[in-house]
C-alpha cells in the first residue's frame, strides 16, 4: 500500500509582522550602535584634547570612527557573521554550542576555539554592562549644555532611567523592542538628516575623511 508523504508546508508572516519584527530589531539590535556617537566622539575628542583640538584632529576621529563602523559593520558582520549561525541563531553565545564545550579534548583545536568564544562572551557581557550606563550618562549629560546648573542632577537622574530600563527587562525583548524601536527609527532619521546638512555644509570634511577619495582627487 503506498503511502503518499505530503511536504510541510511553511507559513510565512504577514507584511504587517514582519514589519513588527523590523522595527524590533531596530529597537534591540541596532540601538547599541545607533546611540554610540553619543559618548564615541566626545570621549575621543576630550582624550585628543591634550595636544590641541585642532580641525584635523577632529577629522582624524571622524575618519577612524566612519572606517571602524564600516570594517566592523559591513565587512565583519555582513560577510561572516551573519553566515555564521546555529540553527537559524546567531550570536557568539548560540555559536558556543556548535563546540560541543563537554566533548573537548586538551590540546585540540577545539579547545582554544573554545577559549577564543569565552572570551568574546565576557566581552559581549561587559558591554551588555556598561553600554548602558555609559549611553544614558552622556545622553543626561547633553543637558547641562543648555542648563549648566543641571549638573548635580546628571548621576542621580541616570541612576533612575537604568532602574527603570532594568526594571522593564523582564517583559522580553520583543516588547523592549516594540516601545523603543519607534524613538530609536526616529533617532536614525535625525542622525542621517542631520550628516547630510553637514556634508553640505562642509563637504570637505567627507572627503578629507575617507582616504580612498582623498587620494583619488589629489
Amino acid at each position: 500500500m503506498a503511502v503518499r508523504v505530503e511536504a510541510p508546508v511553511h507559513e510565512t508572516g504577514s507584511g504587517a509582522t514582519s514589519r513588527a519584527l523590523v522595527l524590533s530589531a531596530v529597537g534591540v539590535v541596532f540601538g547599541d550602535i545607533g546611540t554610540s556617537p553619543l559618548y564615541a566622539f566626545k570621549e575621543a575628542s576630550h582624550a585628543a584634547h591634550h595636544g590641541g583640538l585642532s580641525p584635523n584632529v577632529v577629522l582624524g576621529i571622524l575618519s577612524l570612527i566612519l572606517w571602524a563602523l564600516i570594517v566592523v559593520i559591513s565587512i565583519k558582520y555582513c560577510i561572516f557573521i551573519l553566515r555564521a549561525d546555529n540553527r537559524g541563531e546567531g550570536g557568539i553565545i548560540a555559536l558556543l554550542a556548535l563546540l560541543g564545550v563537554r566533548r573537548v579534548q586538551a590540546g585540540s583545536w577545539r579547545m582554544y576555539l573554545t577559549v577564543m568564544e569565552l572570551v568574546g562572551t565576557a566581552l559581549l557581557y561587559a558591554d551588555g554592562t556598561i553600554t548602558p550606563a555609559i549611553s544614558v550618562l552622556s545622553a543626561v549629560e547633553g543637558l547641562t549644555v543648555d542648563a549648566p546648573g543641571f549638573g548635580p542632577y546628571v548621576v542621580p537622574i541616570t541612576v533612575a532611567i537604568l532602574a527603570v530600563l532594568f526594571s522593564v527587562q523582564r517583559m522580553g525583548s520583543g516588547w523592549i523592542g516594540g516601545i523603543f524601536g519607534p524613538f530609536m527609527l526616529v533617532w536614525f532619521a535625525v542622525l542621517g538628516l542631520l550628516g547630510i546638512l553637514s556634508i553640505l555644509a562642509a563637504p570637505g570634511c567627507w572627503r578629507q575623511s575617507a582616504p580612498p577619495m582623498q587620494s583619488a582627487t589629489s
